[in-house]
């Protein structure tokens, strides 16, 4: 279509000729101030200033992959949040959890969410895991100057790999570092303040082949090690009925566990943390 035509059509050529299937690039040429990575940085840190979301883990299973977190954001010694989400179903078929800057990272989830939704539309097909992997880290590295400012963003990523060989486990997990880097986690992974605890509880309690119910045992179990020991990871909190966010990932697609759910898990941990107590 020529300039004058687009122009009475009221769009610019950008929005009318297919040029890519990414939604970020096409952000990128119609309008670079809505990336994360394009806005204007204070010149000092604002790592204090912004609320951040703690600790996510992800485990896989016979026959997928789990993804919880913590209900917990924090903003220097205060707690900002006790109820934020931080895990997110990313497509049918994968979930992200994030850590570090909450408000920066949300805005990257929903913006990664329109470019897997916006690449199918366009191709027809779903995006394989590892392209989405990697359009995920290309995201990250656009954040690296609010990074460099303490705004950082850590996710976590993981899915179902439809196209995974015959006898290969298709749950697989992601990790990222602030510059883009993106590492294939075998078993289990966790990022955030309450990571190194969480990752310590599941050198005990993980192995290869575990059933999805003794995955989300694990998994729980590991958060609420990590809260036990890092003030920026909010416990189970039956008070206000407050228990971390759990997706799984098969072959029937990405589906949250429900509260209710939920809730068993971390109140048997509970009573077996208690029983043991009292028997010590």
């Amino acid at each position: 279509m020529s300039d004058t035509s687009a122009a009475r059509s009221g769009f610019t050529p950008a929005y009318l000729d297919r040029v890519g299937s990414s939604f970020t690039d096409f952000l990128g040429t119609t309008a670079p101030d809505l990336l994360p990575g394009r806005r204007t940085l204070p010149a000092m840190s604002a790592a204090e200033l912004a609320p951040h979301g703690t600790t996510i883990v992800s485990v896989t299973f016979d026959g997928g992959v789990l993804m919880g977190g913590d209900r917990r954001a924090t903003m220097g010694n205060l707690i900002s949040s006790r109820d934020i989400e931080k895990v997110y179903a990313a497509d049918s078929w994968s979930v992200i959890g994030i850590a570090g800057a909450a408000g920066i990272a949300i805005e990257m989830v929903r913006l990664y969410q329109v470019e897997l939704e916006h690449y199918e539309k366009i191709e027809g097909m779903t995006m394989s895991l590892d392209g989405k992997a990697n359009r995920l880290a290309g995201m990250i590295r656009g954040n690296l100057g609010a990074a460099m400012q303490g705004l950082a963003v850590v996710p976590l990523f993981a899915g179902y790999d439809l196209d995974a060989a015959a006898g290969a486990s298709p749950g697989r997990i992601f990790s990222y570092d602030v510059t883009g880097g993106n590492y294939e986690e075998r078993g289990y992974a966790s990022v955030g303040s309450g990571s190194l605890f969480a990752k310590n509880s599941l050198k005990k309690t993980w192995r290869a082949g575990l059933s999805a119910d003794a995955a989300t045992r694990a998994l729980v179990e590991a958060l609420y090690d990590a809260a036990d020991d890092d003030s920026a990871t909010g416990g189970p909190d039956p008070v206000r009925r407050l228990y971390p966010i759990v997706y799984r990932v098969d072959a029937e697609g990405a589906v949250r566990l429900t509260d209710d759910e939920v809730a068993a898990v971390a109140e048997a941990i509970v009573a077996d943390r208690a029983a043991a107590e009292r028997e010590g």
